[in-house]
This record gives C-alpha cells, structure tokens and sequence, in this order.
C-alpha cells in the first residue's frame, strides 16, 4: 500500500484544508474531501484508523476502498462514481452500502457526497461524509440477520450492479416447512429458538460473498450475483444438508426441512417487488407440490399458479354464498351378485362464476389447504341426505357414499351435525357411508379411529377410498377400522390381461372377508371384468362406468330410478 507520506495535498485541497480540519473536530461522521483534477483525497482520522487506510492522505482512494466494500455492492457503488466523473448532469451520490472494517467485519455505511464546481463550471472537489447505520434498524431481533429493508436494499444494489456488469444472478427465499406447527404444539419461545438454529445453521454454509436475510415469519432470503441453476441446486442442497440433523431444544425435538423459491434476475423481473412476488409464488409452488423443495420460477408456473390464487377466492366466495356453484353428482353402485342397484357415490362438482366446470382434482386440494372444506363438507352431507330420502323411497335399503377429508375427521363438531342431519331427514344411519379420502400420510391413527367409531356405533359404515394408490395401502388397511374396503381402478384395468393383477385382486378381497370388511371395486367398465370380478373374485359391490357414470340428480332419477321425483 502507499504510504502517506509519500502523498502530498494538492492545491485545491490545501485551500479546504482548514474547514476539513475544523469539521473533523465537530462531527463523529468519517469525512473526506477528493481533488476530481489529482484524484488525491483528504480523509478523516476515525476513517483511516476504523477501516486500517493507509493514511489521511491518499492516491487513488477506491484502489484502497474498493476491495472492502461488501461483494454485493461494489457494482452499484462503481456505476454510482462513474455517473459522478462522466455525467455533467450529476453532482450527488448518496448510497447505503456494507465496508469490512479493521476487524473483518462488514458494516452499513450511509455514504452521501457532493461535486464542487469552479468558476467555470467544471468540477473540481468532491466532499462528503460517510455515518455509520444503526444496526438495530437493520437486524431482524430474534436472529440478528440482516431484515426485510436490507434485503430490498440489497435486490436493488444487485439490480444496479447488474445495469453495470450486464451480469445477473439469482434471487432465494426459502421458509420452513410447518413452522406454525412447532409456535401451535410447543410455544413462541422455541420457535424463536429454531429460526436462530435455521439461522446460525445456514450462515454457517453460506460462500463468504453471500449475506442471509431474515424476512417475516419464518422466512430467509439470499441474494446469489452470478448464480446460473447449477448453482442455486448445490447451495439449496447444501442448506438442506445443514438441516438434516433433527434438533432438540428444551426437551423438544424438532425435524426442519425447507421450502425455496427461486427466481433469476433480470429474466425474471427488474425491478424489486417484482422479483420479490416471483420469488414468492415459486416457494408456494413448491411448499403446495409436497415441501422440502426448490422451485425455480416460469411464466407457465406462475401464470398457473396466479389461476389457483384466483380460484381459491373464487370458491371462497363460492362457499359463502351459500355454495353457489357447487353440485353433487352420484355415481350408482351395484350388488356384484345380481347387478341390483343399492346405493352411489356423492360426488363435488363446480362450476365457477366464468361458467366452467372445473376438475375436482383441481379444487379439492384448495378446499382443503384453506379449510373451506369444513363448511362445504357439511353442505355435502346435508344435500346427499336430503337426495338419499327422496331415492329410499325407490330403493329403501339406498345407501349413500359421502367422501370426507381428514379436516373433516378433526373438525369436532361434525359428529353433532351429521347426527342432527340424520334425525332431520329421518334417516337411518346405516343409509350413509362416509368415505376417507387422503392426500396426506395421516400421523395419528389412534385419533382417527376414535372419532370414525363414534359413527360406527351410530350404524354409520367407514369405507377407505382408492385403496392400492396414494397412501391408500395395506399400512392403511391395518391402521384404520373400517367396514368397506373400495379398491381403486388401478388393481383392475389389467386383470383380464395377466394372471397377477387377478390374483392381486381376488387375494385382497380374501384378505377383507377374512376380518369382516366388505369390499367394492370401482371403475369397472366392460363386462368381462364384471364377470371375472363377480365369479372369481367374489367382490360385494361395484361401481364403474359399465353400470353408469357420475350423474346430475335429475338424470340419476331418469336413468336408474325410473323418472322425475317429486321432493
């Protein structure tokens, strides 16, 4: 480095030299004063010993200043002075930054200056102050990471530098999966303490040019320049590494896993709010396609995933307007033996306020990630019973199938209302069958059994749903108590193909018979399946499209019921 005494004040700062001098008394801010002509500059003694300059004196001052600003912020700070000695237009620069002080260690720095001009317009000095930022308006309290301002601060210094460098990089939020359950089932004060592990956890891993942002909630953030995909998958592999281990605090063990969403800049926005909702809705992305994932924000994703958005207001909306919208439609079930109709199927159907019928694979699971299923789901009872009592006196052993969620099974108060409903309607329990149906591992079994044998006692007959898909399984059939087995098209469509899927099939059934579960197979479509099913595999029920498919309740009546009912 060179040596102060080796520089010497040029005219032009000796002729400010006794302001400097006076001002540097008066202030605690790091004051300097630059020559544009020399490019010498004057700096204030608690500048130079703070961030170990050479002198007060020095030549070239960025040549010292550059290497310490944080690696984030040098490409701003770069366009920032260019646009000082380029454009005459420009006379003020004013910039947050980070600077490694004589410790190591990066501090914000609040750096505002100001071009002097000479007689003839041209400018000669550039002066200002640099103040350190308090640290307590940029740290999140819990973890001490940089907060929310400083990431968005930061985004913009790396839009910046990106205007200079023409280099983009990459933008990373990750937040933990069901945090809200550890705040729920321990309390705050443990949740603060897994944010600080997360914290400490993930810093501890991160490239040195790279800072953590501690956003709302449960959120981080990582500002990555340069990073193309490969990148970003080695580092969100590395953080979940770093959480691999499950955690104990205060007696309580904790297993963490993330959620990312990442977005490219400038592909992917501008600007800050921008990329900042894009990389939002990518970590929702990946949180709802099953967590502990990083997803990379797309047009085609995102545009989707502003359509389920608009949706889940829409059924919202839908639900409290007294389930505007919605239908049942039933799907007939048979006795194998003979083919005579004893029941259907109640099955949801939408329409939404544009007119179009939408996939129930499409909304079922934001009626259940929003819990609007509970309401709707006693609207669902409520119609099938009411449709079941006008068809009993057709059929009057019909039974009908209601699908419900395991929000449902926690909603305590279901139990009263369906009970209420059957006495309502003056029907007997044995004519309803609720049917669980999962798109989730369920933990508590235990729960789930002493709830579905409330309705057991009651008559009300528990069927599992798709049994041989999703986590429908022989785990299943051993954990949940249940009177009816329904096994899923999968185990059939093949059956009069090869001789496994047969014997898959007749082996199941046995095996229900054997501990008095009754057993229905859906999605039985030709009649030789029919046959095979009822002579060789001695099934109870079937539903398929051989014997109908999912109808309105008019056409059920037209079609299976001999016409037009009166209520």
């Amino acid at each position: 480095m060179q040596k102060n005494s080796r520089v010497s004040l040029s005219p032009v700062l000796k002729r400010y030299k006794f302001f400097f001098d006076l001002m540097k008394r008066t202030t605690d801010a790091y004051l300097f004063c630059t020559d544009m002509q020399t490019n010498t500059v004057m700096l204030s003694p608690n500048l130079v010993q703070d961030f170990a300059l050479p002198g007060e004196v020095l030549q070239d001052f960025d040549q010292y200043w550059m290497p310490m600003i944080h690696p984030e912020e040098r490409g701003p700070y770069l366009a920032s002075m260019r646009a000082l000695m380029k454009n005459r237009n420009v006379y003020e620069h004013f910039l947050e930054y980070r600077v490694k002080n004589r410790k190591g260690e990066y501090i914000w720095i609040c750096c505002r200056g100001r071009i002097g001009l000479d007689r003839e317009g041209n400018p000669t000095i550039f002066a200002g102050m640099m103040t350190r930022m308090a640290q307590r308006n940029q740290a999140d309290e819990v973890t001490g990471l940089l907060n929310k301002y400083q990431f968005e601060h930061g985004v913009k210094m790396a839009l910046a530098g990106y205007r200079v460098t023409e280099e983009g990089g990459a933008i990373i939020l990750f937040g933990l999966d069901n945090f809200k359950i550890v705040n729920e089932t321990h309390n705050r004060l443990v949740g603060d303490q897994v944010l600080r592990h997360v914290a400490n956890a993930v810093s501890s891993i991160l490239p040195p040019m790279l800072t953590l942002y501690k956003l709302d909630g449960d959120e981080f953030a990582v500002i990555y320049p340069k990073a193309g995909r490969e990148q970003v998958e080695n580092l969100f592999t590395s953080i979940q590494r770093s959480l691999s281990q499950p955690q104990t605090m205060d007696g309580h063990t904790y297993f963490c896993t993330v959620s990312a969403g990442t977005v490219f800049y400038p592909e992917g926005g501008k600007d800050y709010l921008v990329l900042h909702k894009h990389a939002e809705a990518a970590m929702d992305i990946a949180k709802r396609e099953g967590k502990n994932r990083n997803c990379i924000f797309s047009k085609e994703q995102y545009n989707r995933w502003v359509r389920s958005i608009s949706m889940r207001d829409n059924l919202r909306e839908s639900v409290e307007n007294g389930c505007r919208g919605f239908s049942l439609f039933f799907q007939p079930q048979v006795a194998a033996s003979d083919h005579r109709l004893i029941g259907a199927e109640a099955l949801l159907r939408w329409r939404s306020p544009k007119g179009r019928m939408v996939a129930p694979m499409e909304f079922i699971p934001i009626l259940e990630e929003t819990m609007l299923i509970i309401p709707l789901g006693r609207w669902i009872v409520e119609e099938a019973l009411r449709v079941c009592r006008k068809w009993r006196r057709v059929v009057p052993k019909f039974r009908v199938s209601v699908n419900m969620s395991y929000e449902q099974v926690k909603d305590a108060s279901f139990k009263e209302f369906v009970n209420e409903c059957l006495e309502r309607y003056e029907i007997p329990p044995e004519a309803l069958i609720l049917e669980l149906t999962e798109s989730k591992i369920i933990a508590d079994w235990n729960f789930v059994n002493r709830e579905f044998d409330h309705f057991r006692r009651k008559g009300i007959a528990i069927a599992m749903d798709d049994f041989g898909t999703g986590y429908s399984s022989l785990a299943t059939l051993k954990n949940l108590s249940c009177d009816i087995v329904k096994i899923d098209r999968e185990f059939v469509k093949k059956i009069l193909e090869n001789d496994f899927d047969r014997r898959l099939v007749k082996y199941t059934v046995e095996i229900c018979h054997s501990i008095g579960i009754k057993t229905c197979i859906e999605g039985v479509e030709e009649e030789e399946e029919y046959e095979l099913l009822r002579r060789e595999c001695n099934a109870d029920t079937i539903q398929g499209y051989l014997f109908g498919r999912p109808e309105s309740i008019e056409n059920f009546e037209e079609k299976f019921l001999g016409g037009k009912m009166e209520d």
